[in-house]
């Protein structure tokens, strides 16, 4: 039976280090949400990503997302994929000791659906 990580928002994931990439569709949304032209945005919460070959989002001096409100995100709506595919799709060893999202048994067929409605993709993978 696979597993689905139900989250709860506990926002470990937004205070884990690491590089969160995005789309120049996701920059657009979030530099529209946000109320910014994408050159403000840019300039404002992006950096060049560790690999040299696009942006990623600033940090906070404490490691955590630039976007972490206390425990909200400023861009929930329109976050990036990277973070709407968190801890189902992708995750880091030991996750579960920081992650509060709860494990449940469900079908193959229920994951999938639960995962096409929990990051709003179409192209969900066979459960693993």
């Amino acid at each position: 039976m696979p597993i689905f990580w139900q989250c709860d928002r506990c926002t470990a994931c937004c205070r884990w280090p690491g590089q969160v990439t995005f789309t120049e569709a996701e920059l657009t949304r979030m530099a529209l949400h946000l109320g910014l032209t994408e050159e403000a945005f840019i300039a404002q919460y992006t950096r060049v990503n560790a690999q040299r070959t696009g942006l990623a989002l600033t940090d906070q001096a404490d490691g955590s997302c630039v976007f972490l409100d206390g425990a909200d995100c400023r861009v929930q709506p329109v976050k990036p994929q990277q973070c709407r595919d968190f801890p189902n799709l992708w995750n880091f060893p030991g996750f579960e000791k920081v992650c509060q999202a709860k494990p449940v048994d469900v079908s193959p067929l229920e994951w999938k659906q639960r995962i096409a409605q929990a990051t709003g993709r179409v192209d969900v993978p066979d459960p693993v």
